[in-house]
């Protein structure tokens, strides 16, 4: 039985996929494909969070399984971020979808077997699983991406990711391919082992330690791999940027860091390698560049993208501090992560209610007034802003003060420095926003987005606003559970 509740979020994934897709070929009403697809997801994470609190898998798990993916509790809690994420997406979809003309069953599948591609990837221990996990997610959100048909930004944004994101794969793949030739294991323990006795071969171990990086860093949209992110951010549907922006983002991250701390890992691989300085180096180009490119933008959603390449940038500070000290610095990681999925998700989710049909709220001149016409539209976006920008009692600033503090401990404090100062760039452009929405009016022959009015919508932004401020009243607990799974993930 505790096997079974370890692989059952899998499980529930692949077959809620194959019942949604029968039941979209044949029925007449979609209606409810939101809310069965939604709750489906919600009860993959629920089980992940029953396991993660009582420890991870039994010992007694199958080979079969272990060879290849993970159950420790690091990989459950990145299964209730995605789950979280992707739960919170399908619900906005339930509500934008219908409003604007597009609801499609096919929307629902995708969510769902991307949803499983992530969590795969979030628990792969082998070369061969991420790369089975990753292909699997990203199958799905480029088909997300270009989903409003009719439109060429729509078709733009998922060709540059698609093509992009197929020369990563091939870069991350050959970059497998040589970890393999110079230590004879595809398995993240056997690579460290093989490089920390010294007998791999340095040089192959060395090019192909940075291909996958450099695969991985695409992913999580680092500068200079980040060049797809706004176009596929600004065409897809926002329900669907939504889910690219938090649990893509996660389960890239969550094997982003176990590649790093466990198959580079060793203290001589690092000083050998030199991964954190360079990682550091990403950091502070994504953060910098991130936080001045979202200044100048025009549409909200291209600003969220920017936002979200900086982001990235916090979460490797986190992750150059691991190699420092280990567990409380990817217990960082893991909290800001969570916060983020939370804070964004109610971001994006605003923009939906905020928007009717035959009007999208995507521009800046789309919210002047919003806050004094409908103040408790524009509520969840202040909220949510003020998570990302990292304002107290919000989810957002304890995150970073986390993942800040952990560079502090391990002698990063010059990183630390440059994340506080990016931070302050991006509370410019949070603010812009608040300011636009409460203190600007439209123009006289403007044509004024009107809230949308939909149970699943108002459902997504209460659980979400719910979740940014438990994050950020009572930070203890998931405090608590990321350290647990920081230590385990270490051994």
């Amino acid at each position: 039985m505790s096997m079974w509740l370890v692989i059952a979020p899998l499980l529930l994934m692949l077959v809620s996929g194959l019942f949604i897709m029968l039941v979209d070929a044949f029925a007449k009403e979609r209606a409810e494909l939101a809310l069965v697809t939604s709750v489906a997801i919600a009860v993959a994470g629920a089980i992940s969070l029953g396991v993660l609190v009582q420890g991870g898998a039994p010992a007694d798990m199958p080979e079969v399984l272990t060879r290849y993916l993970a159950s420790d509790p690091f990989a459950h809690f990145f299964d209730v971020a995605i789950c979280a994420g992707a739960s919170l997406s399908v619900l906005l979809a339930g509500g934008y979808l219908r409003e604007h003309g597009l609801e499609r069953g096919e929307f629902y599948v995708l969510v769902l077997f991307s949803c499983f591609g992530a969590m795969i990837l979030a628990r792969a221990i082998d070369l061969l699983s991420l790369f089975v996990g990753l292909e699997t997610m990203s199958l799905g959100v480029y088909a997300m991406i270009a989903f409003r048909r009719t439109s060429a930004r729509a078709v733009e944004g998922a060709m540059k990711y698609f093509l992009l994101g197929s020369f990563a794969a091939a870069i991350l793949l050959f970059g497998s391919a040589l970890l393999y030739a110079g230590t004879g294991h595809t398995d993240f323990v056997g690579i460290g082992e093989m490089i920390a006795s010294g007998d791999a071969e340095n040089r192959l171990v060395l090019v192909g330690m940075l291909m996958v990086v450099v695969g991985l860093a695409f992913k999580v949209s680092a500068v200079p791999f980040h060049m797809w992110t706004p176009d596929a951010y600004e065409g897809a549907v926002t329900p669907a940027t939504t889910f690219m922006s938090v649990s893509v983002k996660a389960a890239a991250f969550a094997v982003f860091v176990r590649v790093c701390m466990v198959a580079l890992g060793d203290e001589s691989v690092m000083t050998a390698s030199g991964w954190p300085t360079a990682i550091a180096g990403l950091a502070v180009l994504t953060m910098v560049y991130g936080n001045v490119a979202a200044i100048v933008q025009k549409s909200i959603k291209r600003m969220l993208a920017y936002s979200s390449i900086a982001h990235a940038g916090y979460v490797m500070v986190g992750l150059v501090a691991a190699a420092e000290i280990g567990a409380p610095a990817i217990s960082a990681v893991l909290f800001y992560l969570l916060a983020y999925t939370v804070s964004n998700a109610l971001a994006f989710g605003s923009l939906v209610v905020m928007g009717s049909r035959g009007k999208e709220a995507v521009h800046y001149d789309d919210l002047r007034g919003v806050g004094r016409r409908h103040p408790m539209a524009a509520l969840p976006f202040v909220i949510g802003v003020l998570s990302l920008m990292g304002f107290p009692p919000t989810a957002g600033f304890f995150g970073k003060y986390y993942v800040f503090n952990a560079a502090v401990q391990a002698g990063d404090v010059w990183l630390a420095i440059v994340g506080v100062l990016a931070s302050a760039v991006g509370a410019y452009y949070y603010l812009r926003v608040i300011v636009v929405m409460f203190m600007q009016e439209p123009e006289e022959d403007q044509v004024l987005a009107v809230p949308m009015k939909s149970g699943y919508v108002a459902t997504a932004l209460a659980a979400s606003g719910a979740a940014v401020m438990a994050l950020g009243m009572m930070p203890g607990w998931f405090l608590d559970v990321a350290i647990e799974a920081a230590r385990q993930l270490l051994g």
